[in-house]
This record gives structure tokens, sequence and C-alpha cells, in this order.
């Protein structure tokens, strides 16, 4: 599966069971790139019903080569099953209680694709797309 979750600086993720942020590009960014995406129903909102494949179950459901887009889940007990991460990066440092949980400053991972990109919340979005060597 191919993870994919937007962080701020630090890597945080939601504040106060909120999300650290939101952003239409970004979202339209994704969907061009995946097309279809999993999510819990916490995500549905962002994407609609037409390109969500919506299940709370859904980091167990999906299969080899399916995105997953993750808000406030962990997905480290999964690492073994992700092939890539998308991490798209706010140029920000918010408040923030939960954070992505795997560490790929680690060797078993290496950045692969590095872009960056205006958003229509944020003047710069870095998307940076890791693979599980």
């Amino acid at each position: 599966m191919i993870v994919i979750a937007a962080v701020d600086e630090r890597g945080g993720m939601m504040f106060n069971n909120r999300r650290v942020s939101r952003d239409r590009v970004m979202i339209e960014r994704i969907l061009e790139i995946c097309g279809r995406v999993w999510m819990n129903g916490y995500s549905e909102g962002l994407f609609g019903e037409e390109n969500a494949v919506v299940d709370e179950n859904f980091l167990e459901k999906a299969g080899e080569g399916e995105f997953c887009f993750v808000e406030n889940v962990g997905v480290e007990r999964y690492a073994e099953k992700i092939e890539r991460v998308m991490l798209f990066k706010w140029n920000r440092k918010y408040p923030a209680d939960f954070y992505f949980d795997i560490d790929l400053n680690l060797p078993e991972w290496e950045i692969v694709e590095m872009s960056e990109f205006a958003g229509s919340s944020h003047e710069k979005i870095t998307m940076e797309v890791y693979r599980h060597v």
C-alpha cells in the first residue's frame, strides 16, 4: 500500500482531534495521482464519494499499490505492508498532539521524489515520496 499524509514541519497531523490543515489544491493533486483513495470516515468529506473508498479498517484491507490517506490513525504497525509514503508537508509549525509515526530517516526508507507547489491555503507545499527498500 501507499500511505499519504499531510504534515507540518514537525510531522504533526492532528491537534485536539482536528486536522492540522487542509488544502483544496493538495486534494486535487492527490486525486490526479491516485484516482481512488482508501480512508476512514474522518477524511471522507475531503475527497467526495466518487473518489473515496471508506472503511474504518482501510489499512488492513488496502492491497498492494493501493493508496491510503491517513489523518487520525497511526501507520507504524503496518510498516512492512507499506511500499511508499507520500508526505505533503506544510511550511509551518502548528501545535499538534498526533504525529506521523514512521521515522522516514531510517535506512529502510529512501526519498525518491520531491516537488513543491502552491496550494490554496499555503504558499508552499512540499510533496516528498519515500520508497521502502
